[in-house]
């Protein structure tokens, strides 16, 4: 008789509820633990993020859970625009909306992990709610083959030592303000001043001097299909105050609408008909985030390992969306790893995984969120890629190619690199796209409503 190997796994967030229903599937004994209930997890706490699954990443978390939200809503492109400057300086640089070549998915990630959680216990896991601290986890290491850590960026994290050769930042490059809205559906008419894709596409403004705005479809935990307004503001942005000013779902929204009213105002007539999600007070979160890696496997008092999944192993600014994603491919790597592995768990064995994610997937995302972010290494990137996308729609599609595939960015360095990606991508020469490039005459703007405080 062949005894079932067991699992546990600490934090019943994204990372811990996909990897503990992949594991109970594979045949382990799987326990899950969480210093929250159940119901808990949904309802008292905010959303750590919108979970926004980008092509190939909802690929690897179908090897783990079936696609629940395959109503939607569902986007499909990226209405984008560039500005600078501001009051009278205020310029409109450059606009593209391609199409993705792929499907995105935004949903709240308290819905994704109860769903998870919900699986899990029907089909025979173990849910155990209780502070789980570095003496307690010594104890459930040493009770179970295999160990995994997914408590976010603080709590057990601190087990797992920073990798400081592969953690560029020492500070947040961004910081941030997240708010779910409704009262816009996701039709034709949409953004329809500024996109073809209507409500199936994002919108993304970019201010060369004080940050990013992102609005996209999103499957809200109780209000279904709703927006979701993520705002990155550049240290030192007025916006930054701005964001540190927000106390509750009606300020945020009045922080949002401000923002636009202020920065975007070709957009604030639409994005005045956003309204708060009454019926869930904590649908919306501040906050930065130092981009970190660590080094993933760790050890207790005790001599017994443990490793780092998700954000515990590899925490992104959200800028390019590559958090949820990264932790779908990393947990769904792992599990297939672990039903097919024979014997011990071993530190040498886990680090072997981890270090195959950081050379398929991690590494990369990593730096695609340094081209977004605007990261002074892909200065020459920036420069070329995004007047090219102006003006060629495939050059568009593969920048955010970028998204679902990170992969596609490792190797494109120099100058010459980036001009052979469009031009691959155009399909003619980089010098002939780029050299139709011109600043936008002006952009087009919503219809007007009341935007009175």
């Amino acid at each position: 008789m062949t005894t079932r190997r067991s699992a546990a796994v600490i934090g019943a967030g994204l990372a811990g509820s996909t990897a503990a229903l992949g594991l109970l599937d594979a045949g382990f004994d799987v326990t899950l633990f969480s210093d929250r209930e159940r119901r808990s997890l949904r309802d008292d706490v905010p959303a750590t993020g919108t979970a926004v699954y980008f092509g190939k990443s909802r690929e690897a978390d179908a090897q783990v859970i079936e696609d629940l939200y395959a109503h939607g809503p569902h986007s499909t492109g990226m209405s984008t625009r560039l500005y600078s400057g501001s009051g009278d300086q205020s310029a409109n640089v450059l606009e593209f909306d391609p199409d993705f070549r792929y499907v995105a998915q935004g949903v709240d990630v308290r819905l994704r992990a109860d769903d998870r959680i919900g699986r899990f216990l029907d089909r025979g896991g173990r849910f155990e709610v209780e502070t789980v601290d570095a003496i307690e986890l010594d104890t459930i290491a040493g009770e179970h083959d295999l160990t995994l850590v997914s408590t976010g960026k603080a709590g057990l994290a601190s087990l797992f030592p920073l990798d400081a050769e592969r953690t560029v930042y020492t500070e947040p490059q961004r910081h941030l303000l997240s708010v779910t809205l409704e009262g816009l559906g996701h039709g034709p008419d949409t953004w329809g001043y500024r996109t073809t894709g209507g409500g199936t596409h994002n919108v993304f403004n970019l201010h060369t001097d004080f940050g990013e705005a992102w609005i996209g479809p999103y499957l809200h935990k109780d209000a279904g299909p709703t927006w979701n307004f993520l705002g990155f503001a550049k240290p030192g942005s007025p916006w930054v105050e701005r964001f540190a000013a927000v106390t509750d779902v009606h300020s945020a929204r009045q922080t949002v609408l401000d923002l636009y009213r202020d920065f975007f105002p070709h957009d604030a007539a639409e994005v005045a008909r956003l309204q708060s999600v009454e019926s869930d007070p904590h649908s919306w979160l501040r906050g930065a985030v130092t981009p970190t890696v660590r080094r993933a496997i760790g050890t207790t008092a005790n001599g017994h390992v443990v490793a780092a999944i998700g954000d515990t192993a590899i925490s992104f600014d959200p800028v390019a969306g590559q958090g949820a994603q990264n932790t779908a491919v990393q947990v769904a790597a792992l599990v297939a790893a672990a039903r097919d592995h024979e014997g011990e768990f071993s530190a040498e064995w886990l680090s072997d995984q981890f270090e195959k994610h950081w050379r398929s997937r991690g590494n990369a995302a990593a730096e695609v969120t340094r081209l977004f972010l605007g990261d002074p290494k892909y200065a020459v990137h920036a420069e070329l890629l995004f007047p090219a996308a102006a003006v060629s729609e495939p050059v568009a599609a593969a920048l955010f190619g970028f998204l679902s595939e990170p992969d596609r960015l490792t190797g494109i360095d120099s100058r010459a690199d980036v001009s052979a990606f469009i031009a691959d991508a155009a399909g003619e020469p980089a010098e002939n796209v780029l050299g139709r490039f011109a600043p936008s005459a002006g952009f087009t703007s919503a219809s007007p409503v009341d935007v009175t405080r």
